[in-house]
């Protein structure tokens, strides 16, 4: 059975960096997309961004554009969030994602379009 692997989280003062990795076990064909959502306490479920898999194609949310860059590495089927520049308003479960139904060539929003998740990881970043 597939399943998505993820690690990395941890604690970080403001302004620190941190690089989550979400590695795909189990898969006999191509992703078309891989996406990075975050949780909260107490808040919705939302899309940090994606990538498209085709060609390399990077979506992100406007709160982290040029702070987080998600990334692939191919030959390790691993998708990666590399985290810069972290506030404490970015402390959250972070979960990637993969099997979007539809489109995917956009800013993920609405987490129940993706089948496939990860368990999440804490980042917590502190002031």
């Amino acid at each position: 059975q597939a399943q998505l692997i993820e690690s990395g989280g941890g604690s970080v003062q403001a302004g620190g960096s941190l690089t989550l990795s979400c590695a795909a076990s189990g898969y006999t064909n191509s992703r078309d997309c891989v996406a990075w959502f975050r949780q909260a306490p107490g808040k919705e479920r939302e899309g940090v961004g994606s990538i498209y898999v085709r060609t390399g194609r990077k979506y992100y949310d406007d709160s982290v554009k040029g702070r987080f860059t998600v990334s692939l590495d191919n030959a390790k089927n691993t998708v990666y969030l590399q985290m810069n520049s972290l506030q404490p308003e970015d402390t959250a479960v972070y979960y990637c994602a993969a099997d979007k139904v539809g489109v995917c060539t956009e800013v993920p929003h609405n987490p129940s379009d993706w089948l496939k998740w990860g368990q999440g990881t804490q980042v917590t970043v502190s002031s």
